[in-house]
């Protein structure tokens, strides 16, 4: 299978990397920097609304809003753990025999920052939610391209995953967590799209270019991110599947 999409815009978010200045310097450490907030400001969103929203949706919120879709845009929304750490608050509290928090049960399902997009944003066209392991952002991404087969119109993508609480630790190994990132995705040569340069995504289950050796080299989320603000080109698997990001003028 080969996915290949034209890249329209992009937005993510870390703790250590909040603008685009900073994913542009990335690996490229400063310790004189002041202390950074370990959420998103979400500066956008009434207070009274957003003081509710978990990190892991404040995270994927800004991811949406920094892609700057069009009004009504399809979305996909991905996580693979989504709002376990709520979750688990709420599991702690039945064995304590204590009365659930409404708001907290109401938040802790996994289209809860899906949901909570289309209402900040009046957005009534339909939104999917998926988890699916380790492979979470490739089954978005399959799902982009199957909409966009359907519907030429773009789909914004967005991925995010909060650390599991340490009770469930030793079940995984995700070093570049907490983080979200966002994808706005068009069918390759969209002729409406509004990007002044073209940047081409491609995503397969097979190696890309089997002459190059650097195409099968093992990349980092931040590392792709790093180079799409960059404007460079990378090859690379990541998420068991081979990518490739490619600018052009």
């Amino acid at each position: 299978m080969h996915l290949v999409f034209d890249l329209l815009s992009w937005g993510a978010w870390s703790p250590n990397f909040q603008t685009t200045e900073s994913w542009q310097q990335w690996q490229q450490p400063n310790g004189n920097l002041p202390p950074k907030p370990d959420s998103p400001a979400l500066a956008h969103i009434p207070a009274m609304q957003r003081r509710r929203f978990s990190r892991l949706t404040k995270m994927m919120l800004t991811a949406a809003h920094q892609c700057q879709p069009d009004n009504n845009c399809r979305s996909i929304f991905s996580s693979r753990h989504g709002e376990l750490t709520r979750t688990l608050g709420l599991l702690n509290d039945i064995t304590l025999q204590q009365a659930l928090s409404p708001m907290a049960f109401s938040q802790s399902v996994h289209n809860t920052a899906s949901g909570i997009f289309g209402i900040v944003n009046n957005n009534t066209t339909a939104s999917t939610s998926i988890a699916a392991g380790e492979q979470t952002l490739t089954q978005a991404l399959i799902e982009a391209y199957a909409q966009l087969a359907q519907s030429p119109q773009p789909v914004l993508v967005i991925f995010g995953d909060d650390p599991v609480p340490p009770v469930y630790s030793e079940f995984t190994h995700e070093v570049e967590l907490p983080l979200a990132l966002g994808l706005y995705l068009a069918p390759l040569n969209h002729l409406n799209h509004k990007a002044h340069k073209q940047t081409t995504l491609s995503v397969s289950d097979i190696p890309l270019a089997l002459d190059n050796p650097q195409s099968q080299k093992n990349i980092s989320l931040s590392e792709l991110i790093h180079h799409i603000t960059s404007e460079k080109n990378i090859q690379g698997k990541l998420c068991h599947w081979y990518w490739s990001l490619e600018h052009h003028d």
